[in-house]
């Protein structure tokens, strides 16, 4: 993750706890330290509920919401936040919250793309988001490799103000899939700045890649 500014809205965490890995990504709208107080907030509703084991992924994300949603109101803001949540345990993988869309390559290549439109609600945009949790389960395999990034990614400008685009970070992904989830990342954020190249950073950048063992 970097910052556009010096505080960033970006939030992304990799919790592991009693054997279970708890994943979490997420982008306040806007940056700076406004954005960045309410992602420290997300963070630390994320990192509580997991430590007291909540199992359930509707009241995990609902009981985030309800903390976000009144402390917004108090700061009398108008900021929202965007949040996915992954459970990994053994090779399954459990999504939901509404993000970008998760991108996973195949052992042999292949793009599946997962649409969180439907998984979710903005964090602290409404006093109750239970009714639009939903949850999808993704099984995966040895060389699998999962991406899960934030929009400074895919909406980075060139000088020429052209996108990066989630068709190139896929293209990407796909050139470099059978190396590792740390190389993979490296080739990711080295062609994103050679797009950008001397144009001027505008949002956070987060980037986090997953292979399946």
């Amino acid at each position: 993750m970097e910052s556009a500014d010096e505080v960033g809205g970006d939030y992304y965490d990799v919790l592991q706890h009693e054997g279970r890995v708890k994943i979490g990504i997420g982008d306040v709208t806007g940056h700076g330290l406004e954005s960045g107080v309410l992602m420290i907030m997300v963070q630390t509703a994320v990192r509580t509920l997991l430590a007291y084991n909540e199992p359930d992924q509707v009241r995990f994300l609902s009981a985030i919401n309800s903390a976000i949603y009144d402390n917004v109101q108090r700061m009398k803001c108008d900021k929202n936040a965007s949040l996915a949540l992954l459970d990994y345990e053994q090779g399954m993988l459990k999504l939901s919250g509404q993000h970008e869309e998760m991108i996973v390559v195949r052992c042999n290549g292949s793009v599946e793309r997962f649409d969180t439109i439907d998984l979710g609600f903005p964090i602290g945009l409404d006093a109750n988001i239970a009714e639009f949790v939903a949850e999808t389960i993704v099984q995966l395999h040895s060389g699998d490799i999962v991406v899960l990034y934030t929009d400074g990614i895919t909406e980075a400008e060139n000088m020429d103000k052209v996108l990066y685009s989630l068709e190139k970070l896929i293209e990407v992904i796909q050139i470099n899939w059978q190396r590792t989830a740390t190389e993979i990342r490296h080739a990711v954020i080295d062609d994103v700045r050679s797009h950008i190249g001397e144009q001027k950073v505008f949002d956070d950048i987060t980037l986090l890649v997953l292979k399946q063992k």
